[in-house]
Parts: C-alpha cells; structure tokens; sequence
C-alpha cells in the first residue's frame, strides 16, 4: 500500500492553484469540473508522478469549520520536506510567500512556516542530519 493521494481545504482554488504552482513551484496534475465540482490537484515539480495533493474547495460547513478551526490554533494543514529549508524560504520570500515562521531549529529539524493565503498554514521542513 502506498500513498497517492491527501487533500487540503482552501477557500478559493484559483488563488490556492496560484498558490502552490506559481510561488511554491508545485505542477498542476488534475483539473475537471463537473457542475459546481472541481478536482483539482499539484503535485511535486521534483516527484510530478509522487503523491497528489487535493485542493478541494472548503464548501461544506464541516469543511470550513475544520479548516477554520486548525489554522486558529497555528496548525499547519500541510507539511512539506526539503534538503535546504533556507533556500526554500528565500526563494519563497522572493516570490511573496507570507511566512509567519521563520527557518527555527526544533529538536530534530529546521522548519518554517507560512500562510498559503487560502485558510490554511504550510509547513517546510527539513530534518536534521545525524
């Protein structure tokens, strides 16, 4: 069994598509629509045939509240892996990403955090070297 698939709520796909493809350099995968439905899904530039991630629109109350919810209490709703999350940051800063977190050594890993502007926190990390 392997992984192929997690989702995230957003508020606005196309400003969460934005997003993920043009400031954290993710691929689009899938976009079809039927009706008011919209999969739609990215993917690693690094792993584009790797595990999908969901940008599925937050229009069911439980979805809202959830998503809501986390990102009140300063949970990411997402996290990512890197080997150099200060490359990351600055290339991410560069191209107006809005970090709450800088790069901050945590027992076992260096991480940051930012705001994907669509209701949700993202978390960059990469793990310490032993």
């Amino acid at each position: 069994m392997k992984i192929k698939l997690t989702s995230v709520y957003v508020d606005n796909q196309e400003n969460a598509l934005r997003f993920y493809t043009d400031v954290l350099d993710f691929t689009k995968k899938a976009d079809f629509s039927n009706g008011p439905f919209r999969w739609l899904t990215v993917a690693s530039a690094e792993d584009p045939d790797g595990t999908e991630l969901q940008l599925a629109l937050n229009d069911n109350p439980a979805a809202k509240a959830y998503q809501e919810a986390i990102f009140k209490q300063g949970q990411p709703a997402v996290m990512f892996f890197t080997d150099d999350v200060k490359g990351d940051y600055e290339r991410i800063k560069a191209k107006g990403g809005a970090f709450i977190k800088p790069p901050t050594e945590v027992t076992g890993s260096t991480i940051a955090q930012l705001n994907d502007s669509c209701g949700n926190l993202v978390q960059i990390t990469q793990l310490a070297r032993w």
